[in-house]
Order: C-alpha cells, then structure tokens, then sequence
C-alpha cells in the first residue's frame, strides 16, 4: 500500500530535513512523497523518481493523505488550501491546533516540533494530537517523527512552545554556550583555532555520552561534584551563581516569542 506524504515548504531548512529523513530512512516500504514550493522545483531530489514538486499546494493536498506544513509561521495566514479528510500535520512554532482547523478545514490535526538535524536523524520532535487523531494516525506520526531521531507524544499542546524554545534551535543555545567557552580560552591567550577545535570536539562527545548514558544530566553532573576535581571546582561556582536563572529566563522568553509567531 503506498503511503502519500506532502510536505507544503518541503524544501525550506526544515521541510527538506524533513523529507531527507524520510526519504534516507526508509520508515515506509511504499512512499510517494510531494513537495510544494514557490517555485515548483527541488533540484535537490531530482534523483528520487517517488518525488514530486509543485508550487500548487492545493495540488499536493488532493494528492496526499498525510499533510505536513512546514512553511514560516509568517507566512500561515496566506496559505489557502482545503485539507478536510486529511491528517495534517505541522511543525509551525506558535500556530496553534484550533489556528490550522480554521484555516484548513482538517479535523485531525497533529501539532509538533522538530528541527534541521531531522536531516541526519538527530532531531527531538515531540508531538501533540487533537482528539479527532485515530490511534492508526497516531501510529503513522510515531513512525515518521522516528526517522528523524527521538519523539513523544506529549499530553498539553501549551508545552511545544517550551519544546519549541528548548529543541528547535540547534545548536541554538548550545553554540551560545560553546562560544562563551572558545571566548575565555582565547582571552587567556589560547588561538582561536585551536580553541574552536577542542569546544567542538567536548560537544561531540559530550552529547553522545549524553545520549547513550543511562545517567540523567542533573546525576553526572553530581557525579563530578562528589568527584571534587578541577571540574567540580568550576560547577560548585556555576550552581552558586545565577547561571541556572539565567537560563530559565532566556528558555521562557523564546517559549513567549513562540507564541506570538502567527
């Protein structure tokens, strides 16, 4: 049975991660998938003859089952089409499930968070379902968000926009805090190459020791306090500051922001 994807901006940053995802993993034997654009074009899946690009976005609507809009939150307001019978989905920040009834006519409506590492299969991508969504469209969202990295169904839609805040931006915040570390290396005399190369290389690994740790953040980091080293020494005066505020503050303002997208 052939499954029938559109992604309305499929070519954009996210939308193409998106479609990369799906296309390079493989979560469905049988996949059509449509791409709409402004310009009708996508050379960048010429190669995959299960592609098709139109600039009509009505056209991909009849066209597919599923529906993903991935167009700049902006831009919502003048998207004009007719999703009724259809699964639609978004990753829009700030656009609501009730904003994509009225402007689609759909009545299962899946609202989610995802980001450009979906390309490489390292997004987080949490989701939230209207109550119209069948436990078979549920199966389907869990099946293409899996081939983007981690997800979870998350029970109060208000969330995505902490979501949207925390696992949109990548590297986001966490560039932020690698350049503050690349900033103190080179004001104590270290060359900005050198001290670029060692940052990138601790987020790697650090990241993936993360990942596959069964540890959570809050127990490595008392972990290396008990350790009482050189690093405790650096987070005891971190935890004493306000740094932790300071990120809350910073994580709210965004998640605020989100909300005011449309």
């Amino acid at each position: 049975m052939t499954t029938r994807i559109g992604l309305v901006g499929g070519s954009g940053a996210l939308g193409g991660a998106l479609s990369k995802a799906l296309l390079q993993q493989k979560p469905f034997a049988d996949l059509e998938l449509w791409i709409s654009n402004r310009s009708g074009a996508a050379p960048e899946f010429a190669s995959h003859e299960n592609v098709h690009v139109t600039s009509d976005n009505q056209q991909l609507v009849a066209a597919c089952d599923i529906v993903i809009l991935s167009v700049p939150p902006a831009q919502f307001k003048a998207l004009e089409i007719d999703a009724s019978g259809k699964l639609v989905m978004s990753v829009m920040a700030g656009i609501t499930i009730d904003d994509i009834a009225k402007a689609t006519a759909a009545t299962r409506i899946v609202r989610a968070m995802s980001s450009p590492a979906a390309a490489n299969g390292l997004a987080y991508s949490p989701w939230v379902a209207n109550v119209e969504v069948t436990p078979e469209d549920r199966a389907v969202v869990h099946k293409i968000f899996s081939a983007t990295g981690k997800t979870d169904e998350l029970d109060e839609e208000a969330h995505l926009d902490h979501f949207t805040a925390m696992t949109g931006p990548v590297p986001g915040f966490v560039a932020y805090y690698a350049q503050c570390m690349v900033d103190h290396a080179v004001k104590h005399g270290i060359a900005p190459d050198i001290a670029d190369r060692a940052v990138r290389q601790l987020f790697l690994a650090s990241g993936r020791m993360l990942a596959e740790d069964a540890a959570t953040p809050a127990e490595q980091v008392q972990a290396m306090v008990d350790y009482a080293g050189t690093t405790a020494a650096g987070l005891t005066n971190m935890i004493e500051s306000d740094l932790s505020e300071a990120i809350s503050d910073g994580l709210l303002a965004a998640a605020e922001k989100a909300k005011k997208m449309s």
